[in-house]
């Protein structure tokens, strides 16, 4: 009995999973919503706690994996690969928060057509992440983990959007700022939203490495 108690239901890691992928898609619509209503300061900081309180939530789930991990005798995947996804997917959340309290640090005045477009591919990438994520419990079933590689495939896709339009709004931003401490601002803010995809593609790599070792 004892023996038995030790042994996981093997959807526990991928439920926590699925928790923390719901907790960082409710970060970047709460993220989105502050560019969208950035002028009403009363939404900004509306939407700023939204983000705030949904990083929390994701910080909570990864220390609840990561104090499964050490109380399981059987994992379903890897140890390795548990702690490596939960942690990465954890960055995502944590670069959210970070764009927006960037955004308030930084006395940002306007919001510019660059960081729109760079939140909405950050968006699209969160919700990827999710839908990935949502599937690992089901790898074992070729089209399941089909899907999950082609929603990777897509993650891939838009981090390399997120790279050109970082690369055209530098440009712009270098060539047309006359203000020195805008630049320095927009560079900042900039950065933050395009790692927010980069980091999105390291969590679908991770997803692509499981899937190639356990399907």
């Amino acid at each position: 009995m004892f023996f038995g108690k030790l042994l996981p239901r093997d959807d526990n890691f991928f439920n926590m999973f699925n928790q923390h992928a719901d907790h960082i898609v409710d970060a970047a619509h709460a993220f989105s919503n502050l560019v969208t209503h950035y002028s009403d300061l009363q939404l900004r900081e509306k939407y700023h706690r939204e983000v705030d309180s949904a990083e929390g939530s994701a910080d909570r789930v990864t220390h609840e994996v990561n104090k499964a991990l050490h109380k399981t005798f059987i994992t379903p995947i890897d140890r390795e690969q548990i702690h490596g996804l939960i942690n990465t997917m954890d960055d995502v959340a944590d670069l959210l928060q970070d764009s927006a309290e960037t955004m308030a640090l930084y006395d940002v005045r306007h919001m510019t057509e660059e960081i729109t477009r760079l939140t909405d591919l950050s968006v699209k990438c969160c919700e990827r992440v999710r839908d990935a994520v949502n599937l690992l419990g089901k790898i074992a079933e070729p089209s399941t983990a089909e899907a999950a590689l082609k929603t990777c495939d897509e993650i891939d896709k838009l981090e390399s959007d997120a790279d050109r339009v970082m690369r055209s709004a530098m440009s712009k931003l270098f060539r047309e700022e006359p203000d020195v401490r805008e630049v320095i601002k927009l560079k900042a803010i900039y950065e933050l939203l395009e790692t927010i995809t980069d980091k999105c593609e390291d969590v679908a790599n991770l997803i692509e490495g499981v899937i190639l070792e356990n399907s």
